[in-house]
């Protein structure tokens, strides 16, 4: 096994620092929970938590958090994600697979546009106006 040396131990430390803030809530406007129960890993949250993780990075949204949750029993639609943001209804969108998460990102949470196809939960229609 190969040596590590000081520049490759600073730059892991940077690296684990900058995984661990993504999960930090301290500071964020905006979350995004995605269920990870069996139920959702099976349908593939996993790479739809991925994808959301990578597109934030893309857009360099700091104060956005992805964390995960169990089962929200919303199995027929999984994955699920829940999209808390400011000036938004509350979401629970199904169906979220990679291609999804990121035009959650980037149209619910930079555009501020419900995606009407995949809103599992949808707000009262008081709550919009």
């Amino acid at each position: 096994m190969e040596k590590l040396t000081l520049a490759d131990l600073k730059k892991l430390r940077d690296d684990k620092k900058k995984a661990i803030a993504k999960r930090d809530t301290d500071g964020k406007t905006t979350q995004i929970v995605v269920g990870m129960g069996t139920c959702g890993i099976a349908a593939g949250a996993k790479d739809a938590f991925d994808a959301f993780l990578d597109e934030i990075d893309a857009k360099n949204l700091s104060d956005v958090v992805v964390t995960q949750t169990g089962c929200m029993g919303l199995c027929h639609a999984e994955p699920t994600a829940e999209v808390i943001a400011p000036g938004m209804p509350v979401v629970v969108y199904g169906n979220v697979k990679a291609d999804i998460a990121k035009r959650i990102v980037n149209e619910h949470i930079i555009k501020h546009e419900l995606i009407s196809d995949h809103v599992f939960d949808k707000p009262a229609v008081d709550i919009l106006k």
